[in-house]
């Protein structure tokens, strides 16, 4: 969703666990972390340990709907990832927690690790660097095994001295279990990794917001 460094998904390496055996989730061809360099990898990971352990301390703070949202299949799941979409989840940090799975898998074309709480935090982590957000939900709809598919663009300037701008096209693959919960996060992006992280140190213009 955003240049590798500052992706929320592209935070803290946690050794993936299996699966749950009641998890039904489509097949994948090999994952977004694909073709990504090892060491574009651990520099991202090195990157959050760092932002991790200077930010200040303060209990997680996970948005959730004043309601316990009703889902009973796929179009539910739908309704509420769009509403998501319209408070730009990506770039704020709110986002519906009770539609994911506790040990939900994150992952984009640089990393993976598990767990909703997990993803508040790394989100907490990058939203006071954005700067004239915007994310746009271009399309959102069923995938052909028991998924759902949503292509996006987001733009975003960083809070950097010289105010890089970031610009992605994505694709996410939400997969569900059989309680309509997302076990897995996959974005992948238009550009490669190597690519999206090299916006970072290209400056910005304030004119361009």
């Amino acid at each position: 969703m955003s240049a590798a460094a500052l992706s929320p998904s592209a935070h803290l390496f946690i050794r993936q666990k299996n699966l749950q055996p009641n998890w039904r989730v489509r097949s994948s061809s090999g994952g977004s972390e694909r073709g990504t360099p090892r060491l574009l990898k651990l520099a991202v990971s090195g990157v959050t340990e760092l932002l991790r352990l200077f930010a200040p301390e303060k209990k997680t703070d996970i948005y959730t709907l004043d309601n316990e949202p009703s889902v009973s299949g796929v179009d539910d799941v739908i309704r509420i990832l769009k509403s998501d979409y319209q408070r730009a989840y990506f770039l704020t940090g709110k986002f519906t927690s009770a539609i994911y799975a506790d040990e939900c898998l994150f992952e984009d074309p640089t990393i993976k690790f598990r767990g909703k709480e997990m993803y508040s935090r790394n989100l907490e982590l990058l939203v006071p660097f954005f700067d004239f957000p915007s994310l746009e939900l271009q399309k959102i709809e069923k995938g052909v095994n028991f998924d759902i598919q949503a292509t996006w663009t987001l733009r975003t300037f960083l809070k950097l001295p010289w105010r890089p701008l970031i610009s992605i096209e994505g694709t996410t693959i939400y997969d569900l279990d059989d309680d309509f919960k997302v076990v897995r996060h996959c974005e992948s992006w238009s550009v490669s990794a190597l690519e999206a992280v090299g916006q970072i140190f290209a400056p910005g213009y304030r004119d361009q917001a």
